[in-house]
């Protein structure tokens, strides 16, 4: 019998390739969507790959709708990816707009991970993968509170990984740099939002530096293809690293002098 994993945000980018390249390996994914829309996106996906992948619509932050959909899957794994990036200086994100990114990306994973966990531990086994990225190690200005909530994901992921090993249950982070998923919209329609900010100027120039990266970026299929390994590995890797640009990156701000960094940064966005 195939085994169920659940991939929460699942009708683009990383997700959309996750519950596909499941697919192919064997599993029965079940991906996660908000709209009916979203899942006819999901669903013609799947057939253009001759695959089968069941949805199911969840908004992660309503506990309630989490607790239906998880009464109703025996899960073998969980893939948390649902999420979206937030730039804004520290200055420009007001009460609101941080407490919805938080909820989303650090308390909607843990609570779906909790739900699971009663199942898992009856079976024996299971996977709980967490989508970090390399913002999860390494902060930037203008992403102050993108990099907090993924910060906050590794933590949380780092003490479950050890609380719940003893059950047959594995934990995963997967950190991955630059690749063309939604992220980058996200990017543009913040930036229009904070006309008037004293950061206007830094802004300008970090969408310059996107611009000029784009190209460089790589195809979520290869994320997608590593967390496929993680939940196929008797004995996952607690970190998966994917991208040249995350494991230069995670050097880079282990050696570096924080003074060097900061230098760096202020000049490269006129700060």
């Amino acid at each position: 019998m195939a085994k169920t994993v659940l991939v929460t945000g699942a009708n683009s980018g990383i997700g959309l390739q996750t519950v596909l390249e499941l697919a192919r390996r064997g599993y029965d994914p079940v991906g996660s969507v908000r709209s009916e829309s979203k899942a006819e996106t999901v669903a013609k996906a799947a057939a253009d790959a001759g695959v089968e992948v069941r949805t199911v619509q969840l908004d992660v932050t309503d506990a309630d709708s989490c607790a239906e959909v998880m009464s109703g899957l025996d899960l073998f794994g969980l893939v948390n990816n649902a999420g979206y990036g937030v730039t804004g200086a520290v200055e420009d994100v007001d009460d609101d707009e941080a407490r919805q990114l938080l909820e989303t990306m650090v308390v909607a994973p843990m609570r779906l991970a909790k739900l699971a966990l009663p199942g898992m531990r009856d079976r024996g086994e299971g996977r709980i993968v967490n989508v970090s990225s390399i913002a999860g190690l390494a902060s930037a200005p203008l992403a102050g509170w993108y990099t907090a909530a993924k910060h906050g994901l590794e933590a949380l992921s780092d003490a479950l990984r050890i609380e719940v090993a003893s059950s047959g249950v594995r934990v995963v982070l997967v950190e991955p740099g630059g690749f063309k998923t939604g992220i980058w919209e996200d990017m543009e329609r913040d930036v229009a939002k904070r006309g008037g900010s004293r950061f206007g100027t830094a802004y300008q120039r970090s969408q310059r530096a996107m611009r000029l990266g784009e190209p460089l970026m790589g195809d979520p299929g290869q994320v997608a293809t590593v967390i496929a390994r993680s939940l196929d590995a008797r004995v996952p890797r607690a970190r998966y690293l994917v991208g040249m640009d995350a494991q230069l990156m995670a050097v880079g701000d282990r050696f570096t002098p924080t003074v060097v960094k900061d230098v760096v940064s202020r000049l490269t966005l006129g700060l």
